[in-house]
């Protein structure tokens, strides 16, 4: 049996979870700053996060042809 740190689900799942706090935190400082400059690129930056992580879930749920074997 491997160890848990070398099953690829135990690194898409800890990406997964460090892009979410990274979303979140992102969406949470738009309210903080008043500079509109800002608040887009942390707004576009969550987005861009968004799409990785559900890249990193697909890869894991073999959702898309590039991942199947």
């Amino acid at each position: 049996m491997q160890p848990e740190d070398s099953h690829p689900r135990h690194h898409t799942r800890n990406m997964q979870k460090r892009f979410q706090e990274l979303i979140d935190h992102m969406r949470e400082d738009v309210s903080k700053v008043d500079e509109p400059q800002l608040k887009a690129m942390f707004e576009t930056s969550a987005e861009v996060l968004t799409g990785l992580k559900k890249a990193f879930s697909d890869y894991e749920q073999k959702n898309e042809n590039a991942w199947k074997r």
